[in-house]
């Protein structure tokens, strides 16, 4: 079998029934599109540590906002709502650090109408790729008004809010945000929504993280060592290859081959049921 055949049956194989173990679980538990998009935003940002932290921090969360995300967001106040999150804590995100988020997120809403039209006021169609709008939303969203949190405009370098908008610039994969827009650009397939139509998925960057990383390099597809933006990319093309106009379809697979499957980047049992035993470079080490 070719990689993109052996990718497919992963994708398939791994698919909706696998979402309890991705925070992919929780936009998809609401209907409106309003929710899912600014709940896909927060699952997305708090998508680092350990699968039971970050499960366990998401539920929380989202049972403190409601029956809509969306609308919690819009209406939020940090006095009033703040103080219901002051006890929140995800690894070293803090409740200030949610309530910043949330305010950043109403004024993307109150400029833009939507988190889709924030991105794309910013957005290059004509670029290969979403790194230069991933910089300029990550730019502008931390450079909306922030006085209400801390009693001035500006953002503090220290904020830990910043934490949840890297930018491709410095050099980050940026793998949050790129799942985030994994989630909301590509077609809803049972995994991925459907909810943006104005950025085409052929743009889309590969989300990489440890997991991706070690197997894309197994796989030849990256050379690099360092999961950095510069590998991201390198993924991605040897990706778009495989698919011109969807080429991060085949993320969910890679990124399940290192978690589901076992792999360490070593030879051990779990290489024998591997559907990509024999185009591994394990297979070839000594």
């Amino acid at each position: 079998m070719e990689l993109r055949e052996v990718l497919e049956e992963v994708t398939i194989r791994r698919g909706a029934g696998f979402l309890a173990n991705d925070p992919l679980e929780y936009p998809r538990r609401y209907s409106h599109p309003r929710d899912r998009e600014v709940a896909a935003f927060i699952s997305a940002a708090l998508a680092y540590g350990r699968v039971a932290s970050i499960r366990n921090s998401l539920e929380t969360l989202f049972a403190l906002m409601g029956s809509s995300p969306a609308r919690f967001v819009a209406d939020f106040d940090p006095r009033r709502d703040g103080a219901r999150l002051a006890g929140f804590k995800h690894r070293f995100n803090t409740g200030r650090d949610i309530a910043c988020l949330c305010w950043l997120l109403r004024g993307m809403l109150e400029e833009a109408g939507s988190l889709e039209g924030f991105f794309r006021a910013g957005d290059d169609p004509g670029s290969p790729d979403i790194g230069p709008g991933l910089a300029a939303f990550c730019r502008r969203a931390l450079a909306l008004d922030v006085s209400p949190l801390y009693g001035r405009p500006d953002l503090p370098v220290e904020a830990g809010v910043r934490y949840f908008f890297p930018s491709p610039q410095g050099g980050s994969a940026c793998k949050r945000l790129c799942m985030f827009l994994r989630w909301v650009c590509r077609p809803d397939d049972g995994l991925d929504l459907g909810l943006w139509t104005g950025v085409a998925p052929s743009r889309l960057v590969v989300p990489l993280d440890t997991h991706t990383a070690r197997i894309s390099r197994l796989l030849g597809l990256s050379r690099r060592k360092g999961p950095g933006w510069k590998m991201a990319l390198e993924v991605t093309e040897s990706l778009r290859r495989l698919d011109p106009t969807d080429p991060v379809r085949y993320d969910f697979a890679l990124a399940h081959l290192g978690i589901s499957e076992g792999c360490t980047g070593r030879r051990g049992e779990w290489c024998v049921a591997c559907p990509v035993a024999g185009m591994c470079s394990v297979d070839y080490r000594e």
